[in-house]
């Protein structure tokens, strides 16, 4: 049986420094999935052209727009990269000079030029769910995401507060505080 083998992390995207090359509807696309999740993203995009849309979007978000095409100079200081063009020797140039650099790569809708996959997200408040397909199916996950923005209550995030303030009180050693929350937290999945 095949097994997703994705390890799922949480980056503070803030702090990391992304670049998007391409200016179409993909980019558009990519730029949007980072934002909604993490508004303050630090991002450069480059390309000899820029949808209106993405434009705007860009503005609203302090997002530097370079109207160039592609060079390998642009990957300076960018911890990740994400590729968006409709031209695959482009994309997949990115893709080397990357790995080059050991800078973590996505190659739009081409798995096998991709370090990481852009899956579906749930948030409400400080719950986040990632959902993955291991890349075979965007679809699958998004029909996922909309299952958990339906059956996860909007005041989860009242819970996890109450929680953090309950886990600062508790007394012992890791393993004791670990088994207290266990138990208080038990009804949830039941």
């Amino acid at each position: 049986m095949e097994q997703n083998e994705l390890y799922p992390i949480f980056l503070k995207t803030n702090q990391l420094e992304t670049l998007i090359v391409g200016g179409g509807f993909v980019a558009l696309e990519k730029l949007s999935f980072l934002l909604k999740s993490s508004p303050n993203s630090k991002v450069t995009m480059v390309s000899p052209f820029f949808r209106e849309e993405t434009q705007e979007l860009a503005n609203k978000f302090g997002i530097k727009m370079i109207v160039d095409k592609y060079e390998k100079s642009y990957l300076s200081n960018k911890s990740i990269v994400i590729a968006t063009t409709d031209k695959e020797a482009v994309n997949v140039e990115v893709y080397k000079d990357c790995k080059e650099r050991n800078i973590l790569v996505n190659v739009a809708d081409n798995p096998p030029y991709c370090d990481f996959y852009m899956g579906g997200i749930v948030t409400k408040g400080n719950v986040k769910i990632a959902i993955s397909t291991n890349g075979k199916s965007p679809t699958t996950a998004k029909r996922l995401r909309q299952f958990f923005e339906d059956v996860i209550p909007n005041n989860i995030d009242d819970l996890v507060k109450n929680l953090n303030e309950y886990r600062k009180s508790i007394k012992g050693n890791f393993e004791e505080k670990v088994e207290k929350l266990n138990e208080f937290t038990k009804s949830l999945v039941e």
